[in-house]
């Protein structure tokens, strides 16, 4: 078990503690749509109210991975109020999962818990791991996400970094004594207990195009290609609120360590959303979609950057009609994923 240095351990003191997200998110028209759009997941049942009515739903749905959006505001807030020993800047995303008990429908409401589930400090790093837990308007859970993020520990930040991101992030509002927080700590008993999935989805109708009968453990499904350019992930950084500038800047990335801009795991994760749910027919079959992210998208100026997804059949459940499916990805000839498994429902 790796050993923890003595500055971690008032950190380690935050592991297991509860937040209530003090305000409510409202599933808007048009922010699902433009999301839909950052992330290329083109079912239209994303865009109007009639597509998703075919598929049982009565208003528009949101795709997959939406909850990233409602994810990326808890993070912050954690950092800007609890793990406040962390630079932005120094960070980075190395799991992501996201369990989808009931699909993010346009119009709903829904509020949010968080929790620190671990931080393990490996060789000067700390990993920490947040659960946020999306609530709709029923108290019924609707999304599990759980994050982990890399923090380096330890390292003073280069004046050259601090001065970019000054000069290129979005500006943020100044916090006052007089603010409310945006994180209010909760019991253990306070917070909701999340179901099984099998028992959210068991009364859950999907309407895919391959039936559960027609697979068999083995299957690969039909190679998908997308392609990302520079404006894709300036839009993404806008829509998804991901201000991190190796996004979009050519010295950012050169001060990072990177060869050229890259895209954001997250939209990357959304790619893959779009390859699963056009080969489904029906986005709300995605049961669980978790990623080890493990490269990353090179995005050249001149050039979009072309990513390639397949997948296969890993096993079959004929009692819940659920196929678990292992992920590919890559682009420039490398691995996107060191992991990437999804649990999709079939009719």
């Amino acid at each position: 078990m790796p050993q923890l240095a003595p500055e971690a351990s008032a950190t380690t003191e935050l592991v297991g503690q509860n937040f209530r997200i003090r305000d409510h998110y409202d599933v808007g028209r048009e922010k699902v749509r433009e999301f839909a759009r950052a992330v290329q997941n083109n079912h239209p049942a994303h865009r109007f109210e009639d597509e998703a009515a075919k598929l049982g739903h009565r208003n528009i749905l949101a795709p997959p991975t939406f909850a990233a959006v409602i994810g990326m505001t808890i993070t912050q807030a954690l950092l800007d109020s609890t793990l406040t020993q962390y630079d932005l800047s120094q960070i980075l995303q190395t799991d992501q999962l996201f369990e989808i008990h009931r699909p993010l429908v346009v119009g709903r409401c829904t509020t949010s818990q968080a929790k620190i589930e671990s931080i393990r400090q490996v060789r000067g790093n700390d990993f920490v791991t947040v659960r946020a837990t999306l609530i709709d308007e029923d108290g019924e859970v609707a999304v599990v996400a759980t994050v982990t993020i890399v923090a380096r520990l330890g390292q003073e930040v280069d004046s050259d970094i601090v001065r970019l991101v000054e000069g290129l992030v979005m500006q943020r509002r100044e916090s006052t004594e007089a603010d409310p927080e945006v994180l209010i700590p909760i019991t253990e008993e306070q917070a909701v207990i999340v179901p099984p999935l099998a028992r959210s989805r068991r009364n859950t109708e999907v309407h895919t195009i391959p039936r559960f009968e027609e697979l068999a453990v083995g299957d690969e499904l039909p190679i998908g290609r997308m392609q990302l350019t520079r404006g894709d992930l300036v839009n993404y950084a806008g829509v998804a609120a991901d201000p991190n500038p190796i996004h979009y800047s050519d010295r950012a990335a050169e001060l990072a360590g990177l060869p050229t801009v890259v895209a954001h795991g997250l939209l990357t994760m959304g790619l893959g959303a779009e390859y699963l749910s056009s080969w489904l027919g029906d986005p709300t079959a995605v049961e669980s979609y978790s990623v080890r992210f493990a490269g990353l998208v090179p995005v050249e100026a001149t050039a979009p950057a072309r990513i390639e997804f397949t997948a296969k059949v890993k096993s079959l459940d004929p009692e819940r009609r659920t196929a678990t499916l292992l992920l590919s990805g890559t682009s420039a000839g490398k691995k996107l994923f060191g992991r990437a498994i999804a649990v999709v429902q079939l009719s």
